[in-house]
């Protein structure tokens, strides 16, 4: 196809259009609705991975707009009637159909490049940490927007009506949407008894993906080759349907997709641990002594390094040889629902950690003070806010000898009756002899770090289990 076919065929299809309304829509959604995908170290600019999965999780709708659009497309010839025209000329239909499937093509895969170029603006300027482990996921995220349209068009050529386009659209939304709620989600229960779901395989059929929970989290090396198996399926079917003439002709056009389908579904993980994995160059630890980060995190060493050696020197004078010995960013990546894992040697650590991420210098030395002593026992993906906090609040009080709040985005109100619950427990401590509030800070210890028992009624001399 040469650039003067290309040009025409551009001018006279949808094809600068469908580019445009899937460049636009994904820079509004992106920009205009808030949501997790603005903050925090999972942010759409923050990491190269993390940017490149949230552009594909806006496939959930805009694959549809791509089939939709695309079958729209497909219906040109017939709204025109020169389908038999067409036919009696001697050049070949598959030529025809390069072409009007390439200008589709070209301009789709150039609107997603874009949408990823313009978050890549933001992520050189947020990271230090550069790699090509993102790049396979925005490939595969452009080639579906390329299958999902070229399938479109086979569609709006093989059942020419004004209801093909619309009806494909919608059906294609409906697919992604039950992908991720309910058709490609199993149920499972976990160590606590909570309920929770997994993604199973056939959810990888759809070319969105899930919330980006770890910016140390990827989609692993399988995943990738079966989406592109059933990708490239998906777009041989839609080509087929755009050269077939007879109805016999579009039942074997269906072969490549059927055939697509099965061998994806071998080829995609079957355990839902290795469909999500995690990035072990990105997990790489950064340290500056005890105090040690991730590398997508390097950045932010310099300003951790001095408040971290400070709450290890405040917490060896309070715990003596109880207390932990180096601060670590988090890099352990457990199952939604299931019940946090912590260290006794170890203060480890969130940067999206709601007190961790609201400190600042000092506040910073308390904040990683507070996590050494009740790290927190909400389960992964959970929030909630009650015994822990409190316990939290006491403890580093203790550690400095004065009562203060911790940082943190709580009301007014919520300020309050934390310092209700724990003041008073707070002075009952400090009036107990000092092996007694060792005793009972022990006690809490051992409760906050197992997740079992009640930190908080520990140190008011309630049972720790």
């Amino acid at each position: 196809m040469n650039v003067r076919v290309l040009r025409i065929e551009l001018k006279r299809s949808v094809a600068p259009w469908a580019g445009a309304v899937v460049l636009t829509t994904a820079l509004a959604f992106l920009y205009l609705i808030p949501g997790s995908w603005w903050t925090g170290t999972t942010a759409w600019t923050a990491q190269w991975t993390s940017m490149a999965l949230w552009t594909r999780s806006v496939l959930f709708y805009l694959w549809p707009l791509a089939v939709g659009l695309g079958a729209l497309q497909g219906l040109r010839d017939h709204r025109s009637k020169m389908s038999e025209l067409l036919t009696s000329t001697p050049r070949p239909a598959r030529h025809r159909a390069a072409t009007l499937a390439g200008a589709t093509a070209m301009t789709l895969a150039s609107a997603f490049a874009l949408l990823v170029l313009v978050g890549a603006v933001h992520v050189v300027a947020n990271t230090q940490y550069t790699h090509l482990g993102w790049l396979p996921i925005s490939l595969v995220g452009a080639l579906s927007l390329v299958a999902g349209a070229v399938l479109g068009m086979g569609a709006g050529r093989a059942l020419p009506s004004v209801l093909t386009p619309p009806a494909l659209a919608m059906g294609a939304f409906v697919f992604t949407a039950l992908m991720q709620m309910s058709l490609g989600r199993t149920e499972t229960t976990t160590a606590t008894g909570l309920p929770s779901t997994e993604p199973n395989r056939v959810s990888l059929l759809s070319p969105a993906v899930q919330e980006v929970r770890d910016a140390l989290v990827t989609l692993s090396a399988s995943v990738h080759v079966g989406q592109t198996i059933w990708l490239l399926a998906m777009a041989a079917t839609g080509f087929a349907l755009l050269v077939a003439a007879t109805p016999r002709a579009r039942l074997l056009a269906l072969t490549p997709v059927l055939a697509g389908a099965v061998i994806a579904l071998l080829v995609l993980p079957s355990d839902p641990r290795r469909i999500y994995v995690v990035d072990k160059a990105a997990a790489e630890l950064v340290c500056d002594g005890p105090v040690c980060v991730t590398k997508t995190q390097q950045a932010r060493l310099a300003d951790l390094a001095g408040p971290g050696k400070e709450a290890l020197r405040l917490l060896h004078g309070a715990l003596g040889s109880q207390a932990p010995v180096s601060v670590r960013e988090n890099t352990a990546v457990l199952p939604e629902g299931s019940t946090p894992q912590w260290s006794r040697t170890t203060v480890l650590f969130d940067f999206d950690d709601d007190i961790i991420a609201a400190a600042k210098g000092k506040e910073l030395t308390w904040a990683l003070i507070a996590k050494g002593m009740v790290p927190g026992c909400s389960p992964v993906g959970w929030s909630s806010f009650g015994g822990d906090e409190f316990a939290q609040t006491v403890a580093v009080g203790w550690v400095l000898g004065d009562l203060r709040p911790l940082p943190g985005t709580l009301s007014a109100s919520l300020r309050r009756e934390v310092d209700a619950e724990t003041r008073p427990v707070w002075k009952k401590l400090k009036a107990l002899p000092r092996a007694e509030q060792l005793s009972r800070i022990n006690a809490m210890r051992a409760a906050a770090l197992a997740c079992k028992g009640d930190a908080f009624a520990a140190l008011n001399g309630g049972a720790s289990r």
